[in-house]
């Protein structure tokens, strides 16, 4: 029996010892430094009718394959696409971009630009076939308050690249506007605020801040905020609504509104054609 004792004794302190030992689980992964690599979120606003005919079914970047159609990039979206915060890495300086639309077994080389591309996060929009993408740097790490209680704020950044026809950018300047609702109880609105400065065709606001009043209690917090954009004279006074074409072909003030979720951070991108079709609309995507 004392034999029997000691064999157990040493089986069991085998044991232990051996769920006791670190065991390293290991990834393939490489370090990123956010300033000397070139990361970069693909935005694809060129004016052009949704549908899978127009998606981009294979992404290359300097001749390697970036994307294909398991994760096509549809018109008005970006990728990488499944979950915020994700961004393409590659070495800094001139890079090729090329897309390709189509069926997967007819596809069609639909862009083919070099541009330069420094370290950091960037934001690469396409917006016109024949010409290189705009650039904006993503202004990462993401604006954040602290509060003891839940939060009242969410943050956007509002893009212009707003075409009149076919190949003419907008010459107007864009003053991008939000209303949020006060009291959810009576529904009074707030007056409307400026969100950022003014911009031209190819610019950007940085992060602004918006007001979420949520209108569940016991929750994370989201609620709706209402848009619309003012003309800018040169004399920077406001010149009224900026009219678009709608989709029943009348020319009318654009407004819209979307929801807004405490904490989030959003990019807002006017695209599409003023007086033509495709119709104009502002596309969000979720930075964080």
């Amino acid at each position: 029996m004392k034999n029997i004792g000691k064999i157990l004794l040493i089986s069991i302190s085998a044991l232990l010892t051996l769920s006791c030992e670190k065991n390293v689980v290991e990834y393939r992964a490489t370090p990123i430094d956010d300033e000397t690599t070139a990361q970069f979120q693909l935005h694809y606003m060129v004016p052009i009718a949704t549908g899978t005919v127009n998606n981009i079914n294979r992404v290359e970047l300097n001749g390697q394959l970036l994307t294909n159609e398991t994760s096509p990039l549809a018109a008005y979206n970006f990728i990488p696409s499944g979950a915020v915060g994700k961004f393409f890495a590659t070495q800094p300086g001139r890079v090729n971009l090329k897309l390709y639309r189509g069926a997967v077994e007819n596809l069609t080389l639909a862009y083919d630009h070099d541009f330069e591309l420094p370290g950091g996060k960037y934001n690469v929009v396409v917006h016109d076939f024949e010409k290189a993408p705009a650039l904006f740097k993503n202004d990462a790490p993401y604006p954040t308050i602290t509060t003891e209680y839940t939060g009242t704020t969410a943050w956007v950044k509002f893009y212009n690249f707003l075409y009149e026809t076919p190949g003419v950018p907008t010459p107007l300047k864009l003053q991008y506007q939000f209303q949020y609702t006060k009291d959810n109880t009576t529904g009074e609105k707030s007056e409307w605020e400026n969100l950022g400065d003014p911009v031209a065709f190819g610019e950007a606001t940085g992060w602004h801040p918006v007001t979420v009043n949520k209108t569940v209690v016991i929750s994370a917090g989201s609620a709706r905020i209402d848009y619309r954009i003012r003309l800018i004279g040169p004399d920077g006074s406001d010149q009224g609504s900026l009219t678009v074409r709608n989709s029943a072909g009348n020319m009318v003030n654009y407004s819209d509104w979307w929801t807004a979720a405490i904490g989030r951070v959003y990019h807002h991108m006017l695209a599409g054609y003023r007086a033509a079709t495709p119709v104009s609309g502002v596309r969000v995507a979720t930075a964080l």
